[in-house]
C-alpha cells in the first residue's frame, strides 16, 4: 500500500465530486482508457544527444490544489473550458534519460511502491524501452518530492540504481536534512518529511550536492528554478543549436501554468517565488525557443512556449517518424 494518504478536505471533495464522473457531458469531454497499455517511452534527439522520456505511470488529485490565490469558480471555468475535468486533476510522470557520448543520465527516480498504486513504473517501463537501469551513470533529483525521489531504493531499502552517480542541489538537501523539520511541519505533511529524508540518507547513495550551473556532463547541466520546494532545480540539455529545458515540477500544469502563469498551487512552498520562477522560464523559453519538457504535462509531455499577450500557450512539439 502506498504511504500517501490524501487529506480530509480531499477525501470530501472527492466524495463529493463522484456523482459528476458519471454524467454524460463529462464522459463528452474526455477520451476512454484502452483496454490494453498505451506505449510508456517516446524517443526523439536534441542535437546529438540521444533522450527518452519513460514514464513512471500517473496519479490523480482534486483539483482543489490548482490556483489557490485565484477565485475557485474562474479556476473551475477555465479547467472545463479547456476539456479537463473541474473537479479532479489527471497527472502523467515523465521522466527525461539522456545518452549524450558515454554518460546514460536519468532525471528522477520516480515514487517506486511507496505513492500511489499507479504510479511506480519507471524501472519496468525502463526496461520495456530497452534502457539497463544498471547501466546509468548520472542520477538528477530535481526536488525530494514523493514521485520524484520515493523511487530511489528497493524493498531492501538499497540503492534502486546501486552504480550511478547521484546529484542534487545543495539547497534541497539543507532543506529537508534541517534539524527537527517533521517537528514545525504539519502533521499531513510530516509524511514528506520523513520519506524526503528516508530517501536522501537510501543505504549505497553518496551525494553530490551542486549549484546553480552545475554541469552534470558536457552539455547537461543544472539551474536553479526555486520555489516549488526552495532548493528545486531543472535541467537543461544543449547540443549545437538545439535545447530542452527539463522543468521538474516548477512548472507543472500544461495549461494553467501558460496561460495564468501569476496563479500558484497549494503544493508550491513558495507561492510568490513559484510564479516569479515560472515567468521567467516561460520568457527564457518563448524568447530563445527553447523546447520544455514537462513532468506532469499530458505524456510525453516535450513541446514549445508560444507568447498570447501577456500570458502563454504550451504547444505539444510536432514529432516525426
Amino acid at each position: 500500500m502506498p504511504l500517501f494518504k490524501p487529506t480530509r478536505r480531499e477525501i470530501l471533495t472527492l466524495a463529493a465530486t463522484a456523482p459528476a464522473f458519471a454524467m454524460p457531458v463529462a464522459a463528452r469531454a474526455s477520451l476512454g482508457r484502452p483496454e490494453g497499455g498505451n506505449p510508456a517511452h517516446f524517443r526523439f534527439s536534441v542535437g546529438d544527444a540521444r533522450v527518452t522520456i519513460v514514464s513512471d505511470g500517473w496519479f490523480s488529485l482534486p483539483t482543489t490544489g490548482l490556483g489557490i490565490n485565484a477565485p475557485r469558480e474562474e479556476v473551475e471555468a477555465f479547467l472545463a473550458s479547456n476539456f479537463l475535468s473541474p473537479e479532479q486533476g489527471y497527472s502523467h510522470t515523465n521522466h527525461l534519460y539522456i545518452e549524450t557520448g558515454d554518460a546514460r543520465v536519468l532525471v528522477d527516480v520516480g515514487s517506486g511502491s511507496r505513492f500511489f498504486d499507479t504510479a511506480g513504473q519507471l524501472i519496468s517501463n525502463l526496461d520495456a524501452a530497452g534502457i539497463d537501469p544498471y547501466g546509468v551513470t548520472h542520477v538528477v533529483i530535481t526536488h525530494a518530492h514523493p514521485d520524484h525521489v520515493w523511487g530511489i531504493r528497493d524493498d531492501f531499502d538499497e540503492a534502486i540504481i546501486p552504480d550511478a552517480e547521484y546529484i542534487l542541489g545543495e539547497a534541497e538537501h539543507a532543506h529537508w536534512m534541517q534539524d527537527g523539520l517533521v517537528n514545525r511541519v504539519s502533521a499531513e505533511d510530516q509524511q514528506f518529511v520523513v520519506g524526503a529524508v528516508n530517501s536522501i540518507e537510501t543505504e549505497g547513495v553518496d551525494w553530490t550536492l551542486v549549484s546553480d550551473g552545475y554541469e552534470v556532463v558536457p552539455g547537461v547541466t543544472l539551474f536553479d528554478t526555486p520555489g516549488h520546494t526552495p532548493g528545486h532545480m531543472s535541467v537543461r540539455v544543449d547540443s549545437g543549436d538545439s535545447s530542452l529545458i527539463a522543468l521538474g515540477d516548477a512548472m507543472s500544469h500544461a495549461y494553467t501554468n501558460f496561460a495564468h502563469p501569476e496563479w500558484f498551487n497549494g503544493f508550491d512552498s513558495d507561492g510568490e517565488q513559484t510564479v516569479a520562477t515560472r515567468k521567467r522560464l516561460l520568457d527564457m523559453a518563448a524568447t530563445d525557443r527553447i523546447a520544455v519538457l514537462g513532468y506532469h504535462f499530458p505524456f510525453p509531455g516535450v513541446g514549445h512556449v508560444k507568447r498570447e499577450g501577456d500570458a502563454y500557450r504550451f504547444v505539444p512539439a510536432l514529432w516525426q517518424f
